[in-house]
Order: C-alpha cells, then sequence, then structure tokens
C-alpha cells in the first residue's frame, strides 16, 4: 500500500468529474416555495466528503460522506420538488436522497448541464466508492481517521495526536501501550511520524495474526502460497471444488506485488485480500443471483410485502411520502400497500386514516411506483388496495392505474380461459397486480351469459380495527358496506380479498385467487395450533399476514413463525428498523435479491403432513450440526459519534427456524476495542429443517447497567452458508453495509451423527 503521508485517494486524479466536484459551484438549496437559498458545494480533498457552506452562524460549515448518499436523481423526483418548484424548472432541479430516511437535499442547478455535470459526477463518485474492495475500504476509512487526527495539517503524528486517532479508530489502549508503538515506528526520534514511518505504524496496527496463521500453514513453498497450495487450502479448508487453473486466476487477479504475480504465487497481503472478496465472503455468491426455479405458480414463494408502505415513521402522526414506496421498492419489496381515500379535487389520496399522518396524492404514488419497481428485481409487485373511497374517486384510480402503468397492469388472465392456477413470477415478470375486493367471482366472466351482479357492495375490511374478540362476527354484520367501482373490481384478477372463515370453508368455498389477510395475532394464533392446516391451504391459495393496529409506533413481529407456516405476504413496516426487518432483509437476501423465496417442497403441496412445531420424520428432517468459531472483527463502528467512546463488543450467533432449531450463543466481551477485537470462541448447533433456517450475527456494545447497544448485524439463510474461514460483511441498523468493518469467523456443516 503506497501511503504518502496522509494522503489517500480512490485513485481518482485527473478524472474530469473529479475535478468539478473538487472545484464546487453554486447551487440553489429548496426547502419550501419561500426558502430557496444558494448554497456552495465542493468535494473535499479526500475524494469522499462533500462540503457545503451554511449561512448559519453557529453551523458554517456542514459535511456529509458520500457513502450515505442512497442515490443521486435528476428532475423533480421528490415530493419537495414537485411541490415547491414549476415544470419549467424541471431541467435544472435534482435532488440527493440520503440512507437515513427523510434528509433529501433538494437542488436547482443554472442550467442543464450544469445539472447533468453535477448528477453524473456525483453518480461517479458513489460507484467509485462502492466498487472499491474491502482492503481499500479499510485503508480509506484508516486515513481518513489518520488526517482527522493530524490538528495542523502538517503531514505528521504527534505523540497526543497518535492518542487521538487510536480514539477515533474505536480503540482505547493504556498509555504505556501507544508509547511503545510510537517509539517502535519513531525511528527518526523526531516526536513525529511521517512518510514511512507512518506507513509502519499503520502495519504494526492492521496486523492480523489469525490471517499470519492460517496462511504459514499453507504456504509451504518457501514461505509463500503455490497454486498448488491454495488448491489445498481451497479444498481442505473452505470445502469447495478448486482447480490450478482456479488457483492461478486468483493470484492473478488478487496479488498486489508484481514480483509475487511473475512468480505465480500468493503472497500474505494478496491472501487476505482475496479472503475479503465478495465471492469469498460467508454468502454462497451462486445465491447472489437468481438460482431459483422461478417457474412456479406465485403462491409457492415468499414474498417480500411491506405494510403501510406510505409512511416514513410511526402510523400516527408521522410523514406520508412517494419516497417511502421508493425505499421499499429498491429494497426488493414485492408487495406494497396503498391506503386510499377521498381526496379534494376529486383526487384520491393516501394516509393513515382516523390519525395525523400526512397525505400523499394516489396518482404520485402509482407514478413513484412504475419509476421504482423494477430497478432491483424484476419480478411482479402486487399493490395491495386498503379502499376507503367513494365510487367516483374509485373511478378515478381506475383511471390512473390504467393510464399510468398501462400494459404493465395485469386486468385479465394469461391465456385463454378461465384459470385454473396463479402464473409464476417468470409469466408476470416487469407486472402489477392488483389485490382488492371484487364485486363477483372472476368464472363469472367466463361464464356462457356474465351473469348480473347482484349486489354492488362488499364489506368493507377495515384493518385499523385490530379486535380480537369473540364477538368479532358481529362486528363484522354490522360494518357498513362500501360500495364498489366496477372499473376497479374489474382490475381484480389473481389476488381478490376475501374474509376468513376457517380453513374448511375456505377449501369448500373459496377459489384459488381468493385470499385473506390474517391480523398478526389471529395468524400466530393459527400458525401455532393448527400449523400443518395453515401449510396445506397456503399450498393453494395466498395468505397476507399484517402488524396489530395497536402498534402505534410501527414496531414490528416476529415473521419467522409465519413463514414456517406457509404465509407468503408476511407484510412488515419497512420504514422501522429492528430485528424483524433484518430477518426479512435475510431471507430475501437469496435469490438475486428478487424479492421471491422458493418455498420447500414440502410446503407446496396440498396433503403434506410436514409439521414445524411436531417435526415428524419426513423429507424435511435434515438433521446438521453447525459449527461455528468467532475469531476476531475488524474496524467495528462506534455506537455513538463522541471520540471518547469506545465500544466494548460481544457477538452473538443466532439461529431462526423451526422451533426445535431457535438458538442462541454468545462470546465473552472485549473491553476497549471495536478496531481489532479477537474472540477465538466455538459454538455448536443442532439444525434440524435447514431450509428453513436463518443465521444472524450481531454485534452489540456490551453495557453492565442497561441494555447492550446494537453495533452491526448481517443474517443470511443456512442454505447459504459457505464452509471455512470467511469474512462476514456487517450492516447497520438501515440495513445498509458499514464500509469497512468485517466479523471473521470459520463455518463447518456436517451431517448428524
Amino acid at each position: 500500500m503506497e501511503a504518502n503521508g496522509l494522503d489517500n485517494k480512490p485513485g481518482l486524479e485527473g478524472d474530469t468529474d473529479v475535478q468539478f466536484l473538487l472545484q464546487g459551484g453554486d447551487l440553489l438549496k429548496v426547502r419550501s416555495s419561500s426558502w430557496k437559498k444558494s448554497r456552495y458545494f465542493k468535494l473535499q480533498d479526500d475524494c469522499k466528503t462533500m462540503w457545503r457552506e451554511s449561512k448559519r452562524i453557529f453551523k458554517r460549515h456542514r459535511t456529509f460522506s458520500i457513502d450515505d448518499i442512497a442515490a443521486v436523481r435528476r428532475g423533480r423526483q421528490t415530493e419537495g420538488l414537485k411541490k415547491y418548484t414549476e415544470q419549467q424548472e424541471e431541467s435544472c432541479c435534482f435532488s440527493i436522497v440520503f440512507k437515513v430516511p427523510g434528509k433529501n437535499l433538494d437542488l436547482i442547478a443554472s442550467s442543464e448541464d450544469e445539472t447533468k455535470q453535477w448528477v453524473s459526477s456525483l453518480r461517479k463518485m458513489i460507484d467509485s466508492r462502492n466498487n472499491l474492495n474491502q482492503q481499500q475500504k479499510s485503508e480509506h476509512w484508516i486515513f481518513s481517521c489518520m488526517s482527522k487526527a493530524d490538528k495542523n495539517k502538517d503531514d505528521k503524528l504527534s505523540m497526543s495526536e497518535v492518542k487521538k486517532f487510536m480514539r477515533l479508530i474505536n480503540i482505547d489502549v493504556e498509555d504505556s501501550y501507544a508509547d511503545m508503538l510510537f517509539e517502535k515506528c519513531d525511528k527518526s526520534k523526531s516526536g513525529f511520524l511521517a512518510g514511512k514511518e507512518i506507513q509502519h505504524f499503520y502495519d504494526l496496527l492492521t496486523y492480523r495474526e489469525e490471517i499470519d496463521v492460517i496462511y504459514q500453514e499453507y504456504a509451504k513453498s518457501a514461505g509463500v502460497m503455490s497454486p498448488e497450495d491454495l488448491v489445498e487450502f481451497l479444498m481442505k479448508e473452505q470445502r469447495g471444488k478448486a482447480t490450478l487453473e482456479d488457483a492461478n486466476k486468483i493470484i492473478d487477479k488478487f496479488e498486489p506485488d508484481e514480483k509475487a504475480k511473475a512468480k505465480n504465487v500468493l503472497s500474505k497481503d494478496g491472501f487476505l485480500i482475496y479472503l475479503r472478496h465478495p465471492d469469498a465472503l460467508i454468502m454462497d455468491p451462486e445465491h447472489k443471483e437468481v438460482y431459483q426455479d422461478m417457474s412456479r405458480p406465485l403462491n409457492h414463494y415468499f414474498i417480500s410485502s411491506s405494510h403501510n408502505t406510505y409512511l416514513m415513521e410511526d402510523q400516527l402522526k408521522g410523514p406520508s411520502s412517494t419516497e417511502a414506496y421508493v425505499r421499499a421498492l429498491v429494497k426488493g419489496c414485492r408487495c406494497v400497500e396503498l391506503d386510499c381515500w377521498d381526496g379534494s379535487d376529486n383526487e384520491p389520496e393516501i394516509y393513515h386514516g382516523y390519525t395525523l399522518t400526512s397525505k400523499i396524492l394516489f396518482k404520485d404514488a402509482i407514478k413513484a411506483i412504475k419509476e421504482f419497481a423494477f430497478k432491483t428485481s424484476e419480478y411482479p409487485v402486487i399493490l395491495s388496495l386498503e379502499n376507503h373511497c367513494s365510487v367516483e374517486q374509485q373511478k378515478v384510480m381506475a383511471q390512473h392505474l390504467s393510464s399510468i402503468l398501462g400494459s404493465a397492469l395485469v386486468t385479465s388472465p394469461l391465456g385463454d380461459g378461465m384459470p385454473t392456477d396463479f402464473p409464476s413470477p417468470e409469466e408476470m415478470k416487469r407486472k402489477f397486480l392488483i389485490k382488492a375486493k371484487r364485486l363477483n367471482k372472476l368464472e363469472a366472466v367466463f361464464a356462457s351469459e356474465a351473469t348480473e351482479i347482484d349486489d354492488a357492495e362488499v364489506t368493507e375490511e377495515d384493518e385499523s380495527d385490530d379486535d380480537e374478540e369473540p364477538e368479532e362476527e358481529e362486528k363484522r354484520k354490522k360494518k357498513k358496506k362500501l360500495k364498489l367501482a366496477k372499473e376497479l373490481s374489474d382490475m381484480v384478477i389473481y389476488c381478490k380479498s376475501v374474509h376468513f372463515h376457517g380453513f374448511d370453508d375456505a377449501k369448500k368455498n373459496l377459489s384459488f385467487y381468493e385470499m385473506s389477510s390474517f391480523k398478526e395475532k389471529k395468524a400466530v394464533a393459527l400458525a401455532e395450533e393448527t400449523a400443518n392446516a395453515y401449510i396445506r391451504h397456503n399450498a393453494d391459495k395466498l395468505s397476507r399476514v399484517y402488524p396489530a393496529g395497536s402498534r402505534a409506533d410501527s414496531s414490528n413481529y416476529n415473521p419467522v413463525p409465519l413463514w414456517n407456516a406457509g404465509c407468503q405476504i408476511v407484510a412488515l413496516n419497512f420504514q422501522t428498523s429492528c430485528p424483524d426487518m433484518d430477518l426479512n432483509q435475510g431471507r430475501f437476501l437469496a435469490n438475486g435479491k428478487s424479492g421471491y423465496i422458493l418455498k420447500p417442497t414440502y410446503m407446496r403441496s396440498t396433503a403434506t403432513d410436514f409439521d414445524p412445531i411436531t417435526l415428524t420424520r419426513g423429507d424435511w428432517l435434515r438433521h446438521k450440526t453447525l459449527h461455528v468459531m468467532v475469531i476476531s472483527a475488524q474496524q467495528l463502528p462506534k455506537v455513538n459519534n463522541k471520540s471518547s467512546s469506545i465500544v466494548d463488543p460481544l457477538v452473538k450467533v443466532e439461529v431462526y427456524g423451526a422451533p426445535a432449531d431457535v438458538a442462541v450463543k454468545e462470546t465473552s466481551t472485549v473491553e476497549n476495542n471495536g478496531f481489532n477485537p479477537a474472540w477465538n470462541e466455538n459454538f455448536q448447533f443442532d439444525i434440524y429443517v435447514p431450509d428453513l433456517a436463518l443465521v444472524r450475527f450481531l454485534v452489540q456494545d456490551h453495557d453492565s447497567t442497561s441494555d447492550n447497544e446494537f453495533v452491526a448485524q448481517y443474517t443470511l439463510p443456512f442454505n447459504s452458508l459457505k464452509m471455512g474461514y470467511r469474512h462476514v460483511p456487517l450492516l447497520n441498523k438501515n440495513g445498509d453495509v458499514v464500509p469497512a468493518a468485517a466479523l471473521f469467523v470459520h463455518i463447518m456443516v456436517v451431517d448428524a451423527e
């Protein structure tokens, strides 16, 4: 690694886009119709931080990291720009959308060309940051901390600056240890570290003994790894198929030292760079693509689903926003909810009824959904309509759906004649399905003479009413009738909402496309008491589960028991960061983040005997033993940004799945070290139903007086684990990757005796 003093840019010097950003310029920042002010924006010399001038006395300079940007969108795409700018300004508008919800920067440049330049330059910077390998990210992070510690910017580090730097990188050491490190590196005895001394200090600090031990064991060719040595490591430790050709490719791709590359050997640096490459991490790289059969009927899949999708925060007074739909869809969500109410000017609105949440126009939500639906996944999106509108405004809804979504909206069954089963995700690529009430059965459309609709009313299913009392039937009978517009009703093809009156009734009286929504409490009771009947029901029909209305804070429930019961549409509040959302992200991490995961064979048959609770003998029982060694962690983030706060990390390894598989094991705590803590602790788990199991690695900051604090986590399906020595990427509360951080573990899965 070349370290010239403290300068460490991602190799972008001389690039015209980078030069443009380094020079910077004035942009109009938009906050409201009356608040539009000129601000100067520029990229700082570290090539990873944007600086903006603020006119507020105490906040003269604000900065944000390129790593914090989720997207740069050209045009009037955010609500702010739609509301506070005119159509003719479209070509000069753009927005910087941050990973943390609700923090957009809406901006106007002076010309269309300048707008294009800002957008393309910022996108290039984001891409270049994303394309750095783990090793580079790690180096950049350390060097940016070094330049923060270098108070007087003289490219040297004094003793006090070294101590400040250690705290910045999340490590608190005894003064004597810091002194010893400093003296070891201060070869010139000048009382400062500069140039090569800083390089030496960096090398000592980032030395990883565990990598050294593994490397030495396999580097049998004069202390370095030959292609043969590498093949032995890949087959013996990583349990993969490997040939000499594979080993040669790895050396060619990852060896940084040209001399070693010429000799066709892998140095220790090259070995570590390889181990930190995405394809060598804990998740099976084949599962990062769509690898499952996508030609099965839609109800054979678990479907990533959101509840109250329009909300950015809680469901009592939080803001509604089209941005919330964009965020859910970009995360791979394939079923979004729209609560529709009559609005002014005959334009239906979306908000949480009978609460103080803000409102958005139905048509704006549909436009945002159309634009972002297929950015992450090409598979179908279900629009779950919670309809409270008058017949007049329902007609407007139907008109918007038809004109905005066009041919992508499914308005008649695929093929000729009455369907007998769901189409597959493959057949429905880039299509939208409406889930809502329908006036009659689909069969009526195909009857010899289309029967007249006797009753243009259906019972309204109101999800905000969350009573689970025995008198619910009585209440339901008294519930107000909802008149349906034929235009909207006719758009409901494969997802007709109906009430649930028990599994027997559903089997006898409901067609395959008639589906029920279950309140969380009711669904959990069915999953606990009659799991097998629920699984059989879901082998034929779709089920949607949604959080209790009493969850005013938009909290979530554990989705795992409901997936275990075969429920496909387990809807969660995507706007809320919590362990339940981590599990959802983990479940849908595989299969190319397509939002569809094929259920195991034994959950797709209406005659199955599978019951996740009693676990009688069957195909599902494939008892495995999972051995996990938690070895070390690198560059954990701080829990708060005070330079004096250092984490005391511990790691929990959690297994979720069939009740017999649920388990948690935890390491001891390493005090005062979030930079390179080491544990070397072994755990063992029994996994009986591998297909349903998820493994979660949770890093916490130990606190003796209160609950441990969340540091980072990573969840993945048990079947996507790779064996051997693996780095585990770490995600923050919002599910975004923490750039330089990782856990290092050893994984072994064996058939149980």
